[in-house]
């Protein structure tokens, strides 16, 4: 698994946010969780709550329960983890000034670019069909209109030629 996939798979979805777990990150950043979490603490306000939050017992449990991919070290433990957005992570580097948190920092950034790429993306081809589907059931709509009135006809026709003639016969 190279870079952007490994950042990928440790980015996830919570209340409409893109964020990362403080032991993906401690992880990745080769430092132990425990340490990242005193320097986050030691600079709390770089970290306004827009750029990180610590989840709640209830939110956790969620989280847990919906993902089948974190370390059972983590799902067990009685400290629920700090969650960073985008910015959250950007800040990072400023309290972790190793060359490798400067590193695994840009790797982070160019991923999260990444995926607003492709949800720019995906909006735009998922306007395209809709807009295509609006086509194509007007289009459709009168293909039907056609065909039923050729039924329709149909029908009649065949009503009037099983019926017995009337008038002059040849």
């Amino acid at each position: 698994m190279n870079d952007v996939q490994t950042i990928q798979s440790k980015i996830h979805h919570i209340n409409g946010l893109r964020i990362m777990f403080d032991f993906d990150l401690a992880v990745l950043y080769e430092v132990e969780t425990r340490v990242l979490k005193q320097a986050v603490r030691r600079n709390l306000q770089r970290f306004p709550e827009d750029f990180m939050f610590q989840l709640s017992k209830d939110a956790w449990k969620e989280v847990i329960t919906n993902c089948d991919n974190l370390p059972n070290r983590v799902k067990y433990s009685p400290v629920t983890p700090f969650a960073f957005t985008e910015q959250g992570v950007a800040m990072l580097s400023s309290v972790l000034s190793s060359n490798k948190a400067i590193e695994v920092n840009i790797a982070i950034m160019r991923t999260f670019a990444m995926l607003r790429q492709h949800l720019t993306d995906y909006a735009s081809l998922k306007e395209q069909v809709a807009k295509l589907e609006m086509e194509m059931n007007i289009k459709f709509k009168d293909i039907h209109q056609a065909l039923n009135y050729l039924h329709l006809k149909e029908k009649t026709q065949t009503r009037h030629e099983n019926r017995e003639r009337v008038g002059f016969k040849k």
